[in-house]
């Protein structure tokens, strides 16, 4: 018995270890993870040409950032029914169909004479992002290995390599020409679609069909209500960081790309090794709020240096490092917060925190007009306090969260006892 015994321990202590290795994943995963670089690519991607574009084009500030909003508000109403198709068609037919539409509209929106048929190609890129995003997600956390939590740590670390990448592509293409960003989308959205298409099989099994009125319903559970809310007021303050901050930075394209790669370097780094390491000693819902009031102070940074360049870049990467933070714990928050499937889960929160995305770079660029060039980062400050609040009060609500992931650990102990 005693011979026996120390085996079996060391089994059960060694699997976590294996389980929980971010780098073992298998192929089809790689992909996905791929073309998510590519497709988060595209938030940053336009942010360095926004002045060229408002210069090339003839456009006010506003109507330049209207580019962000209708890629957001498309992406975010096309989330609610992602779930819906994904479940008839598959994950892989989902997620080429997504690919090919942002090659196309990607390939259109370089192609366009005006600011209005950008912002229109924009809106259908936003569709065929809301195909992608939604589904990559459940389908890497779903296909894995080492837990939902490694898989979410992956998730977010090509959202954030491809943040960083994004504006650096931008700022580099588009110092040739405001069209270039565009063109160079729509090419690296090709390899992605090829990788995919390539490594990822055929889905074998005939999933299970869920009703349109799933992610709807969905938001109806206090838990993904309460951190799908937080998300929207969280965006607000996000999108207001990335989309208005190149206006009164004043910098060249090349000058932009290089800041918004430090910020979303930062992005990167925090997602992948920080907030795993936070976590392990702080609950998730303190860290959640704690990182809000964090990126509420370095807003209100942001708006007190608004005239010192250099002051205004370290807050801007500084707001990237608690983004990160803030992306991991919350993505990790909402996938154990039901007993939902992941495609709904994920559709119904996404949905609602791209709608506050999409809400705040013209809502920025107005109060700009209205108030002062410092305004917007003041009212992106509140809006994370909101978030901040909406968290604490709802505590109730998501207080299990805290504890999914030692549930997690012990449920893959306990199978590896029972091998």
């Amino acid at each position: 018995m005693t011979a026996t015994a120390k085996p079996t321990t060391a089994g059960v202590a060694a699997a976590p270890k294996k389980q929980n290795s971010i780098l073992h994943q298998p192929k089809a995963v790689w992909a996905v993870a791929f073309a998510c670089v590519i497709a988060f690519m595209g938030i940053g991607l336009v942010d360095p040409i926004l002045p060229a574009i408002a210069e090339s084009l003839h456009a006010t500030q506003t109507q330049t950032s209207l580019l962000f909003t209708s890629y957001l508000l498309i992406t975010g109403f096309a989330m609610l029914f992602t779930s819906w198709i994904s479940t008839r068609i598959g994950a892989r037919k989902t997620l080429l169909i997504g690919l090919a539409l942002i090659v196309v509209f990607a390939l259109l929106a370089g192609l366009s004479g005006s600011v209005e048929a950008v912002i229109g190609f924009r809106a259908g890129w936003g569709l065929g992002n809301a195909l992608f995003i939604s589904t990559a997600l459940a389908t890497i956390v779903g296909a894995a290995s080492g837990g939902a939590s490694s898989a979410i740590i992956l998730y977010e670390a090509a959202l954030g390599l491809g943040i960083a990448i994004g504006p650096l592509l931008g700022g580099l293409l588009g110092s040739i020409s405001w069209r270039g960003p565009f063109f160079g989308t729509s090419v690296l959205m090709a390899v992605g679609f090829i990788a995919i298409f390539a490594l990822m099989k055929k889905d074998s099994q005939r999933p299970t069909p869920t009703p349109l009125s799933a992610p709807f319903k969905a938001l109806t559970r206090p838990a993904l209500a309460v951190l799908a809310v937080a998300a929207l007021f969280y965006n607000i303050a996000f999108f207001i960081l990335l989309a208005y901050t190149p206006f009164p930075l004043g910098l060249s394209a090349i000058g932009l790309g290089l800041t918004f790669f430090g910020w979303g370097l930062a992005v990167a780094i925090t997602s992948v090794w920080v907030a795993p390491a936070l976590t392990r000693r702080i609950p998730r819902t303190r860290v959640l709020w704690a990182v809000l009031l964090l990126l509420a102070a370095d807003l209100v940074l942001a708006g007190v240096f608004i005239g010192t360049t250099a002051g205004l870049i370290a807050c801007v990467v500084a707001g990237g490092a608690l983004l990160g933070v803030m992306n991991t714990v919350l993505t990790e928050s909402v996938m154990a917060a039901t007993d939902l499937p992941r495609p709904v889960a994920s559709s119904a929160y996404s949905a609602v925190r791209f709608i506050g995305g999409a809400v705040a770079p013209p809502l920025a660029s107005l109060i700009a007009v209205w108030f002062t060039a410092a305004t917007p980062f003041y009212f992106a400050a509140g809006s994370a306090v909101v978030a901040s609040l909406i968290v604490i009060l709802g505590h109730r609500a998501i207080a299990h969260v805290d504890h999914e992931e030692e549930d997690e650990l012990e449920k893959a102990e306990a199978i590896t006892a029972g091998e």
